[in-house]
């Protein structure tokens, strides 16, 4: 992909990396786990890199970073060395192209959601389908754009969440916090677990925090970041969802059972949108949590989810000449000008005097914005430019 183009296909760029590139030669520790199904949610637009990403577009279609695969592709490849099967859950708008990103995911285990219904509906139809298929099985629900640089160090630590599974509770993989930031939820851990060593119970989840709270819980320590990660066996799941979610819960486990059967579409069509759109945090997590029933596991592995052309930026080694650039073979000149990012687009680019700017070219639109300004960008997308 140069600039917009080729969403199955890198972006050229000359840019080295700071993250290393995940790949079946680096295994983890340990064999795969025989009763282990990877869900890999693959939703959202991330219209915070927008007009990069769009609708048609989403950001786990696209190598940000130049490393010749997706952010989809990099996903299924880290979990492969665990897991003795993967179900993609997306966008039928987007099944399709995911499909031909991920050959080696059966047709069979591509989930397509008519309409995004939020996480909680998405990892309740994996689940159900996973319960019909095979009876009770450790699931781990992870995200399709996260981007993670130490893969070894996120096996282990989802080795550790199973083991947690095993003893009936839900667990997330929480993020070892390396800066007081509000851009995520904190997750409060309790007491280590005697049964699972690795594993910590949770006191509480918070929401993204204003920064002088985010400041006081990386000063007082026994905080993780919320990563989105679940690790749980799926009759624990659907039994929690059955009491706290019941509409939802009867609505998949009807959709499940006709899954496999030329009844699918009907079902979908006639309880798919009677769902309610919830994200897990709220439906599972956070009332589980609040009874006892919720583990975390904190992980030592660097992560970052590509939230916006600031994170994306620092993930990137700027050129000898400063100038970051991302899926951009033209050229660039800067005349007193330093931090300059710019992605896409076929024409000469010539920056004066701007500091730490970017500048995004699509076959949609043209943005620039400040690196200060990165989070802002969603009004952008929303405003039908």
């Amino acid at each position: 992909m140069t600039g917009s183009h080729n969403i199955h296909h890198a972006p050229d760029s000359s840019s080295a990396h700071s993250l290393p590139h995940d790949s079946s030669s680096s295994p983890g520790s340990g064999p795969v786990i025989d009763d282990f199904i990877a869900v890999i949610p693959a939703g959202g637009v991330g219209s915070r890199l927008w007009p990069l990403s769009q609708p048609h577009r989403p950001k786990f279609l696209l190598d940000l970073l130049g490393t010749g695969t997706t952010l989809l592709q990099d996903t299924v490849t880290r979990l492969a060395p665990l897991a003795s099967q993967t179900i993609v859950v997306t966008g039928q708008r987007h099944a399709d192209a995911v499909a031909a990103q991920v050959p080696q995911v059966p047709a069979a285990n591509l989930v397509a959601e008519p309409t995004p219904r939020d996480s909680m509906a998405a990892i309740a139809l994996a689940a159900a389908i996973i319960q019909h298929r095979h009876g009770d099985r450790i699931m781990g629900s992870f995200a399709a754009d996260h981007v993670i640089g130490e893969p070894d160090k996120f096996r282990a630590a989802v080795r550790i969440a199973v083991s947690a599974a095993r003893t009936g509770k839900v667990v997330t993989i929480g993020i070892n916090p390396t800066e007081a930031s509000s851009a995520f939820g904190y997750i409060a851990q309790g007491a280590d677990l005697p049964d699972a060593p690795g594993a910590f119970a949770v006191r509480e989840f918070t929401e993204k925090p204003d920064p002088e709270t985010a400041a006081s819980m990386l000063a007082s320590g026994g905080y993780v970041w919320n990563a989105g990660m679940f690790v749980v066996s799926t009759a624990v799941l659907l039994g929690h969802l059955e009491r706290l979610q019941p509409g939802i819960y009867a609505g998949v486990t009807e959709i499940a059972a006709t899954w496999d059967s030329d009844e699918r579409q009907a079902s979908l069509e006639h309880v798919w949108p009677t769902l309610t759109k919830i994200a897990i945090d709220h439906a599972i997590a956070e009332p589980v949590a609040a009874a006892g029933g919720v583990a975390v596991v904190p992980g030592a592995f660097d992560w970052h989810d590509v939230g916006d052309f600031d994170s994306l930026a620092g993930l990137l080694t700027p050129d000898a000449d400063g100038v970051t650039r991302i899926g951009r073979s033209a050229a660039v000149g800067t005349f007193g000008s330093s931090g300059v990012v710019a992605v896409g687009g076929t024409k000469a680019l010539a920056v004066v005097g701007i500091d730490d700017v970017v500048i995004v070219e699509s076959d949609e639109a043209l943005l620039v914005l400040s690196r200060a300004a990165a989070q802002e960008v969603k009004a952008a997308a929303a405003s039908g430019l």
